[in-house]
């Protein structure tokens, strides 16, 4: 009859001095005179597993909210890697609804990276407050590209005075064929559903479920497009209450840049409005990094900076005194 043995749930030993994890004469010592791990330990499950204890604190309470920079805040303490095999605008966005905060990579020319920026901006907001617009004398095929590029489901038309004179949907290109015609001659312009500047998100979300609509405009008294609410965005925030945003609604977004020829490329992820700029190296305390930190910040004074990689407490003390918020 076969008999097995059950592993020892008993403790492993702590190692004592001379032998365990310290150096061992003849198990593989380094040259060096390093410790190697001796090849005769085993460990069971049981040796390792943390014992769940009693707790007073529900999951619910447990508050996560931690410093990212010192001026933005993430809702889960967690951030992407500037690596070109993790994130770009898709992962940056999934982590920002998720509370944390995406980094995009810089391993991509200057226009694509900022266009990356943009698009998560762009994502989702309590109000877009510069919605993609077009004029109507352009054609469906502009449309058409606009909303591939920006994966968005409508574009409102306006004329030279910024003026709101129309709206292009899917609704409307659907059976479409000529797309060299003129938006004017396709768009929704009669019987508009618009709102005044100052409409809160309810009033907004009412608003859209009256009429059956997904977008609505917000125009000024002169009629003027302000800005744009989707059916979309009030969705998204009940989905992810957590959504780490700024103040005006958007999602949060880090891009990074490098220590050499970055000028141009800071100026651009800025513009693009970016939340904050990290300068990525691998040795963070060098003269190129230090300096490059230095006129970044003097550049933008008011946008968040972080710099790295650092691992001592000298190199770090080096970037507070360039001006880096973490």
């Amino acid at each position: 009859m076969a008999t097995t043995t059950r592993p020892s749930s008993k403790p492993a030993s702590p190692a004592k001095p001379g032998s365990g994890l310290s150096r061992i004469k003849g198990s593989g010592q380094a040259d060096q005179g390093l410790p190697r791990v001796r090849n005769d330990m085993v460990l069971t499950f049981d040796d390792v597993l943390l014992t769940p204890r009693h707790s007073l604190v529900h999951p619910k309470d447990v508050n996560t909210v931690s410093l990212f920079t010192r001026g933005i805040t993430l809702n889960l303490p967690f951030a992407s890697a500037a690596m070109d095999t993790v994130t770009e605008s898709d992962m940056a966005m999934a982590m920002a609804r998720n509370g944390g905060i995406g980094v995009i990579h810089k391993n991509m020319s200057i226009d694509r990276q900022a266009a990356e920026v943009d698009r998560v901006k762009r994502s989702e907001s309590g109000m877009i407050l510069n919605p993609i617009t077009l004029a109507p004398d352009g054609t469906l095929r502009e449309a058409v590209a606009l909303m591939r590029r920006f994966k968005i489901s409508g574009v409102p038309i306006v004329n030279r005075d910024g003026q709101l004179v129309g709206i292009i949907t899917n609704r409307d290109l659907q059976f479409e064929r000529n797309l060299d015609r003129p938006l004017r001659e396709a768009m929704t312009h009669k019987n508009l559903v618009t709102a005044p500047v100052g409409t809160t998100l309810d009033e907004a979300e009412a608003i859209l479920g009256k009429h059956r609509i997904e977008k609505l405009p917000v125009v000024d008294d002169q009629g003027v497009l302000r800005g744009l609410i989707t059916v979309k965005d009030i969705h998204k925030r009940r989905d992810f209450p957590d959504a780490n945003k700024d103040q005006h609604g958007r999602l949060r977004v880090a891009a990074a840049i490098g220590a050499s020829i970055y000028r141009d490329r800071a100026r651009a992820l800025v513009d693009a409005g970016v939340d904050v700029l990290i300068v990525d190296t691998a040795h963070g305390h060098s003269e190129g990094v230090l300096e490059a930190t230095s006129i970044v910040r003097e550049m933008f004074p008011d946008v968040q900076l972080v710099a790295g990689n650092v691992a001592t407490r000298a190199g770090a003390r080096a970037l507070v005194e360039r001006g880096v918020d973490a």
